[in-house]
């Protein structure tokens, strides 16, 4: 019994080696994946729901807001914690950043925190209402404290809901931002429109290309691959600032057009620092995105399908309907998701060449990363824009299946 137990082992030693192996293999490739991609990523989700930073420095002042109703103006109680607890976020180095959190919902808080931080340095004693209120009527107005307690929830979902032009009311409900404030649905759905209009420009421009190169002899086919690779060989930089030498009031577009006499001198096109630049440009940048993959499906199709459908009594068109088109769609849904997908996150282009009308959402996020310092809303906007990303996926998977997607 014990012989056929090591037989056993002895024949699953080689298999245990060569699974040990492969893993091996791969684990440096996991771990590479999970420290470039999958850490920033939930880094990014964690920080659009979690900010400790009010909690955290006032932990006080939150507690004696726990029973507050809102209407009417806090206890003493709290106004003698925030004040003790400003006196050490100052010390502490903290207070921009809390003061920073507050003003995000209520505007002018922050010169309110700093100000009065100082000025309680020289206060000997309460009652803390009226020293904090001889300081700043800010802090006599119901709203102030609205905005301390909804900032000191270390998980929250204001960050979602002010991605979505939503605000939480003092009485716990959900309404719309004012008017005056409504800006990030509206660029999401412009982000949403222009991926889609330059995925259908990318491919009513490189289906007809892909199937040049495809049906091209070997050598005119190299060259034509070699002209379809060169917006790789550029810098993005270089590519987009190129478009604003042609495409700007005085730029080679604008007077060529009126060298022809298609256009007056003091009647040149509007063609940059708008939304007919971005949609140029990227474009231009994404058009190969469309190619590549078009071009890999269409070359291993055979020519003698065509052929066969013509000689059926098949006209040209209903050849190209019922034959041809139906074999490229795996290249016509790689590229367009390739085309869509990076043209949701695109920001240089649009920055450069979009002005205030061809902004997309992709520019806000950069601001709040770089300027507003504001990371839990563009980690959001981040989130909200990867869930339509994968929705867009499982209805493509839904409607045509992911496994019929052709790369080459």
């Amino acid at each position: 019994m014990s012989g056929s137990r090591r037989r056993r082992a002895l024949s699953a030693g080689p298999g245990a080696r060569e699974r040990f192996r492969a893993l091996a293999l791969v684990l440096p490739l996991l771990v590479f994946l999970g420290v470039t991609f999958l850490a920033p990523l939930g880094t990014m989700l964690l920080r659009s729901i979690y900010d400790p930073v009010v909690a955290d420095a006032l932990p006080e002042t939150l507690a004696a807001l726990r029973g507050w109703d809102g209407e009417r103006l806090p206890p003493e109680a709290a106004y003698e914690a925030a004040a003790r607890e400003l006196g050490l976020a100052r010390e502490a180095r903290t207070l921009g950043q809390v003061a920073g959190r507050v003003n995000r919902l209520e505007s002018g808080l922050r010169s309110v925190f700093t100000r009065t931080a100082g000025d309680l340095r020289e206060a000997t004693g309460g009652p803390w209402r009226d020293v904090m209120a001889g300081i700043d009527s800010a802090w006599v107005q119901p709203a102030t404290w609205h905005a301390i307690r909804a900032t000191g929830e270390r998980f929250t979902a204001r960050h979602y809901l002010s991605a979505l032009d939503l605000q939480r009311l003092p009485d716990g409900s959900v309404a719309p931002q004012p008017e005056e404030r409504r800006i990030y649905l509206r660029l999401l759905w412009r982000t949403l429109l222009v991926s889609l209009a330059i995925t259908v420009l990318c491919l009513i421009l490189g289906y007809p290309i892909a199937h040049l190169i495809a049906h091209a002899p070997a050598r005119r086919a190299t060259l034509l691959l070699a002209l379809v690779l060169v917006p790789f060989w550029t810098s993005l930089l270089v590519r987009t600032t190129s478009w604003i030498v042609l495409l700007q009031t005085q730029g080679v577009i604008n007077d060529l057009l009126v060298a022809l006499g298609l256009a007056a001198d003091d009647g040149r096109l509007s063609m940059i620092y708008n939304m007919t630049g971005t949609l140029v440009a990227m474009t231009h940048v994404l058009l190969p995105f469309m190619v590549l993959p078009l071009y890999s499906v269409m070359r291993s199709i055979p020519r003698l399908h065509m052929s066969a459908a013509a000689s059926m009594g098949a006209t040209p068109a209903q050849a190209f309907r019922r034959v041809y088109w139906p074999q490229t769609l795996p290249g016509v849904g790689a590229g367009s998701l390739l085309v869509f997908i990076l043209a949701i996150g695109y920001y240089i282009t649009p920055a450069l060449v979009g002005g205030s009308s061809g902004q997309l959402i992709s520019n806000m996020v950069a601001y709040h990363m770089q300027t507003s310092l504001n990371w839990g809303l563009a980690a959001a906007l981040g989130a909200l824009m990867l869930a339509g990303v994968l929705v867009l996926h499982l209805i493509y998977d839904r409607l045509v299946g992911v496994e019929r997607m052709s790369l080459g």
